[in-house]
């Protein structure tokens, strides 16, 4: 049976498996979702299907979207490779796509994004020049600031003394042990190491981080984070969590740091 609307039909079939053949790749759901909403948004500010794009229309759309400063570079590139994957999937003779819309709406799609309407990875570092790491005396501020908020709410008798606690070590052990936040909310208590080498910091001698930021389609890095005489002040703050502040939240049997 016929579609009413053969070539609203043709581009949705083509998202649904661009959809399939990046789950059968074990990226995530969050990629799929962000790379299939920006085609859409590009196939929206085009007014046109992919059998009809053309690199003008690339290069309109990232030239409008940035004279609006909606991009940062590192998203520019980012989105621009990912609207290349998808012309790379519907050109694709394996895919069958281009000579599906060839037969059915007479035009076939082409690859639209190339060298010279893209931007190229050059440097490692991307973000905005007038970003900078905190000062060591920003730093204390911001830890004294945190510090602070416990003793306020403490004195005011007002709820939430425990989270603001919590909240105050969490911080100043995600900047010793140079984590993310992910990494962070996924720490339990099994992952405090011992380290032989250093035994003066008994059960806080190494962070197990099993939750790493993952590469494409492969599952979560681990890597081992010694605890250093240079971070050594870590160590009481994680012992009197553990300890002390913890339980208060009543946290059963549940593993979680």
């Amino acid at each position: 049976m016929a579609a009413l609307d053969p070539e609203a039909a043709m581009f949705t079939a083509m998202l649904t498996g661009w959809e399939q053949q990046q789950r059968s790749r074990l990226l995530t759901q969050k990629t799929i979702i962000d790379r299939v909403s920006l085609v859409r948004r590009f196939a929206e500010f085009t007014g046109t299907y992919p059998w009809d794009w053309t690199p003008e229309d690339v290069e309109a759309y990232f030239s409008a979207r940035l004279s609006r400063g909606e991009l940062v570079w590192s998203t520019v590139r980012g989105q621009q490779g990912d609207l290349e994957m998808f012309c790379a999937f519907i050109t694709d003779s394996r895919y069958g796509w281009a000579a599906a819309c060839a037969e059915e709406i007479g035009r076939f799609p082409v690859q639209v994004c190339h060298d010279w309407n893209t931007a190229a990875h050059v440097v490692e570092y991307e973000g905005r020049p007038g970003r900078r790491a905190l000062t060591f005396d920003e730093l204390q501020t911001f830890f004294d600031a945190a510090d602070d908020r416990v003793e306020e709410t403490r004195r005011k008798r007002r709820k939430g003394v425990l989270a603001a606690w919590r909240d105050a070590i969490l911080l100043k052990q995600v900047y010793a042990y140079g984590m993310r936040r992910r990494e962070t909310a996924m720490l339990d208590l099994a992952d405090l190491r011992r380290n032989p080498r250093a035994p003066q910091y008994g059960r806080v001698g190494a962070v197990e981080v099993r939750f790493g930021k993952a590469s494409r389609g492969s599952p979560p890095k681990r890597r081992t984070v010694l605890t250093v005489p240079e971070i050594g002040w870590i160590v009481p703050l994680i012992e009197e969590w553990a300890a002390e502040v913890r339980p208060g939240f009543s946290p059963g049997r549940h593993p979680a740091l």
